[in-house]
């Protein structure tokens, strides 16, 4: 999760008031401080963070508050608003979404920093489209930097999208305006411009950026900016803005960097908004940015709607009941498997999934193990590829546990016998948890129509969130906040998809 290290303290500080016998004004000036200093050891602007401290005092007057309410969730609620208000522009990130036309065609220009990490970002933001069925074209203007070309060149080829560039032309303007034009001409329906890196005190370099965005006449313009500067990025979105017409900006190196939420709240301060984060040097380090659900999951209350959303894109929805269904039939094989590991390498890293649960703590997850885990799931699919049609459809553990096809397996795919082992006991766990977990909440049939409109009474509620926690691996359960935490995921999921059979509520 991005600033981690921020929500953990912020989260730890509201959650101290649960030891209080009095809430009273000394125990929230005692939260408050340590929520400022916090915000401050991100490098947030001092002036910023006091507007928070006082905002918070003007939403919550111990004294006031009625007798009964819960004093605890009055001034977490005030310190959500609060820190809504300090990461918004004031422009809604959705209205600035493209939206596929047809015969429309998208230029975005994407300018910044050097060193910002603008040219990877171009292809980051290439690929998020191109899974939604867009059809995205790279074109580098960038004529300054030595290698730039050839950077985005290997970047595209990579993740499979079309570029266009020059060795010998030095006009940046002409370069844009051919592959724009070049790209138009093929069909493409969203064309990138990549540009030269800047500072803000070059003129000649922000004259040239003018001239390419003369050329290609962008839809959107696009700033990115290093997180890691922190607030002086405040400086660095302001002249940009002044110099071309900024329409959203995307902060990058968010990962690992005490500073990001100086970045966060300094571009804010500009007005201009932030439409997705860079959280990482890989493709699916990517995400995209909304300050309700960023601040939701910055204080571990998870964000289930981002979590549905990715799964989605991952998994088309007319294969969700069908899949939901054969696993709670116990009909899970080692095929279904290997799709579901596929898919959760397209979700992106772990620890990114996980802080989208509610109630998840960040602490539990073992730290740097993403890659780990990718190269484990990577392992075991082609241990699974190397399987025939019948090992791969067959529900018998026993026969794949034999020593002669354990062994062929392990030299068919290059690993040891002892992971093919580990395969197959990741197998047997995985298909009885997640069987007795579907079962346990009654998930196929009412997901077959993505809508749930039965009801339960308090009584059939409790009764399903036991089975559901006795199905679940102790482990499991606890990063989910235990029983409580798995009646919040329930709650989200139940708006999001219109209804689980009232779990949660």
């Amino acid at each position: 999760m991005v600033l981690a290290e921020l929500g953990t303290r912020i989260s730890k500080a509201i959650s101290s008031m649960g030891q209080a016998m009095i809430i009273d004004e000394k125990v929230l000036d005692t939260v408050l401080k340590e929520i400022c200093t916090a915000l401050l050891q991100a490098d947030v602007n001092v002036k910023q963070v006091a507007n928070l401290r006082n905002g918070v005092k003007k939403r919550v007057n111990i004294a006031e508050l009625a007798a009964g309410l819960n004093k605890q969730r009055v001034i977490e609620k005030a310190v959500f608003d609060e820190l809504c208000d300090m990461l918004d522009s004031g422009v809604d990130p959705k209205k600035l979404e493209l939206k596929k036309e047809k015969g429309k065609q998208h230029t975005v220009m994407f300018v910044g920093l050097q060193g910002s990490g603008k040219t990877t970002t171009c292809t980051k933001y290439a690929y998020f489209y191109k899974k939604k069925g867009w059809k995205p074209a790279l074109v580098c203007a960038d004529t300054y930097r030595a290698g730039a070309f050839d950077q985005l060149k290997q970047n595209a080829t990579k993740a499979q999208i079309p570029f266009y560039g020059s060795y010998k032309e030095t006009d940046p303007a002409a370069i844009a305006q051919q592959g724009v034009l070049r790209f138009k001409e093929d069909g493409r329906d969203l064309i990138i411009v990549d540009t030269s890196g800047r500072h803000k005190q070059e003129a000649a370099l922000f004259e040239e950026m003018k001239q390419v965005a003369a050329a290609v006449s962008p839809d959107l313009i696009i700033f990115v900016m290093d997180g890691s500067i922190g607030q002086a990025a405040f400086d660095q979105a302001k002249a940009f803005k002044e110099a071309v017409e900024v329409g959203a900006v995307i902060i990058t190196k968010l990962d690992g960097h005490a500073k990001g939420g100086g970045a966060l709240s300094a571009v804010a301060a500009t007005k201009s908004p932030i439409i997705f984060l860079g959280t990482g040097e890989h493709m699916d380090q990517f995400e995209s940015f909304e300050t309700k659900r960023f601040v939701q999951r910055l204080l571990g209350k998870g964000d289930v709607s981002g979590l549905m959303d990715k799964i989605q894109d991952v998994i088309p929805e007319d294969k969700q009941p069908e899949l939901l269904d054969t696993i709670s039939k116990g009909n899970v094989t080692m095929s279904v498997l290997k799709d579901m590991f596929e898919s959760v390498l397209e979700l992106g890293p772990m620890s990114q999934m996980m802080s989208m649960l509610p109630g998840f703590n960040s602490d539990l997850l073992p730290k740097g193990n993403d890659k780990q885990s990718q190269m484990m799931i990577r392992r075991y699919i082609t241990i699974i590829e190397s399987m025939t049609d019948k090992e791969m459809n067959t529900t018998n553990i026993k026969i794949l546990q034999e020593p002669s096809r354990v062994n062929r397996l392990a030299r068919g795919s290059g690993s040891t016998p002892q992971q093919v082992l580990a395969l197959l006991e990741s197998y047997k766990h995985y298909s009885k948890y997640a069987t007795q977990a579907l079962k346990a909440a009654n998930l196929p049939k009412n997901l077959k129509s993505m809508k749930g409109d039965v009801q339960m009474n308090p009584r059939q509620m409790q009764q399903a969130l036991g089975k559901m926690s006795r199905a679940l691996p102790p482990q499991l359960l606890q990063q989910l906040g235990g029983v409580g935490g798995l009646q919040s995921l329930m709650k989200g999921l139940d708006g999001k998809m219109g209804g689980l059979g009232g779990l949660g509520k």
